[in-house]
């Protein structure tokens, strides 16, 4: 398979409005926002989807948890609340085919969704 538009992303080759980055996961704004507030988490490294994680993938769900965090309490909504998504395949909504987690607040949401 070719680079995904979320790897194109992460290397700089198609522009996005990025809020982190290390050495293994870059954040930035959703072009399609669904909330206020809309972020991408992805690892750099491809990893189609959630059913594609292996053992040795457990520290970086974890830091995308984490650092979905830290980013909620950045843009303010750390108090009142936020949404994590993670969507595997294309019936759940996964429309890129490259592991990400949405960060989604600064509205009330419903439940159950979708």
């Amino acid at each position: 398979m070719g680079e995904c538009l979320f790897c194109k992303i992460a290397k700089g080759v198609i522009a996005a409005n990025i809020l982190y980055r290390d050495g293994e996961i870059v954040a930035f704004e959703d072009i399609k926002p669904e909330a206020p507030v809309h972020i991408v988490l992805i690892p750099l490294r491809h990893i189609e989807k959630v059913s594609d994680l292996e053992e040795k993938d457990i520290g970086i769900v974890g830091r995308l948890v984490f650092l979905a965090s830290r980013l909620a309490r950045k843009k303010g909504i750390g108090s009142s609340g936020y949404r994590l998504v993670f969507n595997c395949n294309r019936d759940a909504g996964q429309e890129v085919p490259h592991l990400h987690l949405h960060l989604l607040g600064g509205r009330k949401f419903l439940w159950p969704p979708g």
